[in-house]
């Protein structure tokens, strides 16, 4: 699936990834390829990204990055909005 992260900054991630796990409202959940259209507010945790290429990142932007221990790639964030619609899923992030 195609992911995408957008602040009010910039566009700082744009990759083909594996799964992205995000904090819902009603705890943290996670979406693979295809999965079904889904939109969703997100409130204050970490954006977790698994993929092959997730070099991804805008170069201005990647202090804003960590690597977990499960070698996931990871971005906090304060809130947002989730829209996941024909496997591309766009998040507004604050």
């Amino acid at each position: 699936m195609f992911l995408e992260i957008v602040t009010p900054e910039a566009v700082i991630f744009s990759s083909e990834v594996n799964s992205v796990a995000v904090p819902g409202l009603n705890g943290e959940f996670q979406m693979l390829s295809n999965h079904a259209p889904i939109v969703s507010l997100l409130i204050n945790g970490k954006i977790k990204i698994e993929g092959s290429d997730v070099s991804s990142v805008n170069e201005k932007y990647q202090e804003k990055f960590s690597k977990e221990d499960d070698g996931r790639l990871s971005i906090s964030i304060n809130s947002g909005t989730i829209e996941m619609n024909d496997n591309k899923l766009i998040i507004l992030a604050d």
